[in-house]
């Protein structure tokens, strides 16, 4: 298939495909006869692999890295990459209830200031 229809089946951009070849995670089919790249299944199923991968938080570069431990038997090196990562995400929620909490107050001593002051809000962020 070209690479149109590679985007279409994967719901990949074609711009991200050539930018995930130009990163190695993709690797390019050689031209044929017209200049013509031909892509096959396992491009369909390596373009998912990338995006799944994605949405459960790894980057460009840990994808490359899986992908790369997806060839032969790496179980525990890849358990290893995904402990590690879940340990990060974690953190993130830790910082992201800290910064709800956070706002909340915020928006709770905007519901207490009176009319005719200046917004208990903007002064706090304004605060050094």
């Amino acid at each position: 298939m070209k690479i149109g229809q590679l985007a279409e089946q994967s719901g990949v951009h074609v711009e991200s495909i050539r930018f995930y070849q130009r990163l190695g995670l993709m690797p390019s089919p050689p031209r044929t006869r017209g200049s013509v790249r031909r892509y096959g299944e396992e491009a369909v199923e390596r373009l998912r692999f990338i995006k799944r991968a994605q949405a459960l938080g790894f980057s460009l570069s840990e994808v490359k890295l899986l992908l790369g431990l997806s060839v032969g038997e790496h179980c525990a090196e890849t358990r290893s990459v995904a402990e590690e990562k879940a340990r990060l995400v974690e953190h993130k929620i830790a910082d992201l209830r800290a910064m709800q909490r956070a706002l909340q107050k915020l928006i709770r001593a905007c519901d207490a200031g009176g009319r005719g002051r200046g917004c208990p809000i903007i002064e706090t962020l304004c605060k050094k």
